[in-house]
């Protein structure tokens, strides 16, 4: 089973003023925003060499982006981990009695599955896994 680092997440009040550090500082362009009605966010990922970056905004105020940036304001939000079999992974980690935010994995950004670890089962750091659908 082949596991890599996919992305890392960072919590914003707005796209477009985060990403002008990135613009200025890198000359990069951030692929197309993603809408994901069920969270309540939008996303646009970043690309530097091999490191994805996604930027998070809330579009409603009760989004897990929109509590998430009232208690802590901006900054990293979570490290997501690309996995072959997101379902085998969701089963051991909850058979393994480590805490997950879901009992199925739920759909993300690019029509990919995933789930996340709560933070307090992950050594204080949100964590999600992802699989690509092929």
């Amino acid at each position: 089973m082949e596991t890599k680092i996919d992305h890392i997440g960072i919590a914003v009040n707005s796209i477009e003023k985060a990403f002008k550090l990135y613009k200025d500082l890198f000359h990069i362009e951030k692929s197309a925003e993603e809408i994901l009605e069920d969270r309540g966010i939008k996303v646009t990922f970043l690309y530097i060499k091999d490191v994805r970056i996604e930027l998070m905004e809330p579009i409603r105020e009760d989004s897990e982006i929109s509590n998430f940036l009232k208690k802590r304001g901006e900054g990293f939000h979570h490290i997501a981990y690309q996995v072959d079999n997101i379902r085998m992974i969701l089963e051991n980690a909850k058979k393994l009695g480590y805490k997950t935010l879901s009992d199925e994995p739920n759909q993300g950004a690019g029509g990919s599955l995933v789930f996340f670890l709560h933070p307090k089962s992950a050594n204080g750091i949100l964590t999600e896994f992802v699989e690509y659908q092929k």
